[in-house]
């Protein structure tokens, strides 16, 4: 069996491009190891099968009569849907289905650690950071500060740095500061505020 003939690649191109693409945009918006497709051909085979499933209706309605003689062009947005778009769409309306409230308790939590499901959210917050060496580092999480994400060790960038006093109040910036990279190794403990 020669793999490489039309038919066969097409085939295979079929039931591999809407898996591939389902599980690329998953692990776009989700944090966790980037998936190896050498060893996951099973897997996106499973999702494009479940890709096809889903749209049956729809590839039956365009396979059915002369859908293709009569409507071209149609049937050629139908395919670019079932073989492209589509495969976008399920993996961000699974993760908005596994956020709603109903659902979530019954979903196991998409974030793999506490500090991807808080800094996922992307919102801005007061901080303090507590240090292994007892000192304590305040600041504003905002729109222009990032935290890394699983895989990768925990850091954080905070995009402005404040002088706290003794009781943990958030006294004034630190002059021409332009932010500070905090290593997660340094870290005991973080506190939010709105």
């Amino acid at each position: 069996m020669d793999i490489w003939q039309t038919d066969k690649l097409l085939l295979f191109l079929i039931f591999f491009v809407p898996g591939f693409i389902s599980i690329k945009i998953y692990d776009l918006l989700i944090a966790g190891e980037r998936t190896d497709f050498t060893k996951s051909i099973f897997e996106v085979v499973g999702y494009s099968a479940l890709n096809f499933a889903a749209l049956s209706w729809l590839i039956i309605l365009i396979q059915s009569g002369s859908f293709y003689q009569n409507h071209t062009f149609w049937y050629f947005i139908c395919l670019i849907f079932i073989l492209f778009i589509f495969p976008i769409c399920w993996p961000i309306i699974y993760i908005k289905l596994s956020n709603c409230e109903f659902l979530a308790k019954y979903i196991l939590q998409l974030a793999p650690s506490p500090w991807d499901y808080v800094f996922d959210k992307r919102e801005s917050f007061w901080i303090i950071i507590h240090l292994r060496n007892g000192k304590k580092i305040g600041g504003i999480y905002g729109a222009n500060s990032y935290a890394s994400a699983y895989p990768d060790k925990e850091q954080i960038y905070l995009e402005e740095v404040w002088k706290i006093d003794e009781n943990e109040k958030f006294k004034e910036p630190i002059e021409k500061s332009k932010g500070m990279i905090i290593l997660g190794d340094e870290i005991l403990s973080i506190e939010l505020f709105k």
